[in-house]
């Protein structure tokens, strides 16, 4: 097909198409070939299969020497467009044809494009497989479809956890309890109470043992912001899992997340806390009572006393410690009664907390204790912290004892050890009353050298 304008420069690159068949008589460049390079802009055509029933295609007489012959020149504006070819190139591929502008990409582009798609491959397409889902779930009212939708979350969020996908299953939740919210008028309860259920179903302690598990036992630990967020979304349910793993985990790098959201739901969740001081693991048990003594939670102090049965030293120790960080009267009260404990580290630790709290009823009780056997065959240790809680308790009260032990007056007065007697002089130094450096300095010439020394360096420490 002909069409106007084809008399321009598509007729001469037609006739040369032509020509250069016919002269080659080859098939290197076939006339549809040609054709194609020409690049009509005013000539269509097409091609029929020749001899396939025994007849020669129109025109084939012209390409048999059927045409006159004679030569046709190029116009002298389409002569510098000729180009410079190669010997058997053909005559009329223009290099303007192929201007780089029009068929490559500039080095920038090329990267721009070569970025892109890294990004576009190497990027996670979860987060957008859920947003989608809510949104069609959002969009849908038709309760079969929304039902779907939640089972598909389900599933999804079972193979997340799973794959350890962490920031992709705090997104869901969070997705899931704003769908929840947004679509309040128009949600069926049943959708309503399903979304919701994907975010408490983290905090159910099978689930919850199940990650954790495979966390300690997995060579690295994903992202620490993903969990970390992840972890932040647990209820209160979660609490017991979290104490357990914290107590027995080997692993380094899970410890200090699992210790930021066991101290976060111990403030928010003080029931459950309060119930795992029960717990008959006693490492959960101890763990519980510590973090109540730290958060001062008066209504763990029943459950707290109760770990004072225990016939584990270890228990026993860990309640008069966070007895003594409660500090009420109640927890006091209990504390006083560590003070005949069987085991010398918690009559320690008991007389200090007594002491830290400023607890005066228990003056009677640690005077007692020092009046007995304890000054004769109490450790070092010992008679320091209880000589010290006494002065510290007593005050001005508390120096004629303490001057006794430290230089005992008449001739028949029993005198300690030189190390008790040192202990005494720390005491009298620490209270600082004018009484006390009065009696310092009556002992100040003693003859034993330890005593001398330890009555120096408390006059020292007072002055």
């Amino acid at each position: 097909e002909i069409r106007s304008g084809f008399e321009g420069r598509d007729l001469v690159k037609f006739l040369d198409a032509l020509k250069t068949t016919r002269n080659r008589g080859s098939d290197d460049d076939d006339l549809v070939t040609l054709f194609w390079e020409c690049d009509f802009a005013h000539l269509g055509y097409g091609y029929v299969e020749a001899g396939m029933d025994g007849q020669d295609a129109p025109g084939a007489d012209l390409l048999r020497g059927g045409a006159r012959t004679g030569e046709i020149k190029a116009r002298p504006d389409q002569e510098s467009d000729a180009g410079v070819y190669g010997a058997g190139a053909s005559p009329f591929a223009r290099i303007a044809d192929f201007d780089p502008s029009l068929y490559f990409l500039e080095e920038a582009e090329i990267a721009y494009l070569q970025n892109a798609i890294r990004e576009d491959f190497s990027g996670d397409l979860r987060p957008s497989v859920i947003a989608a889902l809510l949104d069609t779930f959002e969009a849908e009212d038709d309760a079969d479809v929304r039902e779907e939708i939640c089972g598909n979350l389900e599933s999804l969020l079972i193979t997340l956890l799973s794959t350890l996908q962490f920031q992709s299953v705090t997104y869901l939740l969070q997705e899931a309890a704003a769908a929840a919210l947004a679509g309040a008028e128009t949600l069926l309860p049943a959708h309503r109470a399903r979304l919701n259920d994907l975010v408490r179903h983290m905090s159910d302690p099978q689930v919850l043992d199940q990650l954790l598990a495979t966390l300690e036992e997995a060579r690295a630990i994903p992202a620490h912001d993903d969990l970390a967020a992840l972890l932040a979304r647990l209820d209160g349910r979660a609490l017991a899992p979290l104490v357990a793993h914290l107590v027995r985990t080997q692993n380094a790098e899970l410890r200090p997340l699992l210790n930021a959201a066991a101290s976060r739901l111990a403030v928010t969740s003080t029931a459950e806390l309060i119930l795992l001081i029960d717990s008959a693991d006693e490492m959960v048990a101890l763990e519980a009572a510590r973090r109540a003594g730290e958060l001062r939670l008066v209504p763990a102090v029943a459950a707290i006393i109760r770990l004072l049965e225990s016939s584990n030293v270890e228990v026993r120790r860990s309640a008069a410690a966070a007895l003594a960080d409660v500090g009420s009267p109640g927890s006091m009260q209990a504390l006083e009664r560590c003070l005949d404990d069987d085991d010398r580290t918690i009559r320690i630790c008991a007389v200090l907390g007594l002491s830290r709290r400023s607890y005066g009823a228990s003056l009677p009780r640690i005077e007692r204790a020092l009046r007995g056997p304890m000054l004769r065959d109490g450790s070092a240790p010992e008679r320091t912290a209880f000589l010290e809680a006494y002065a510290s308790l007593g005050g001005d009260t508390a120096v004629p004892f303490l001057e006794s032990v430290l230089a005992p007056k008449g001739f028949l007065s029993r005198k300690e050890d030189p190390t008790t007697r040192a202990s005494a002089a720390a005491a009298l130094g620490k209270l600082r009353s004018p009484l006390a450096l009065d009696a310092l300095r009556r002992a100040a010439a003693d003859k034993d050298v330890v005593v001398r020394t330890a009555v120096t360096r408390a006059l020292r420490g007072a002055g």
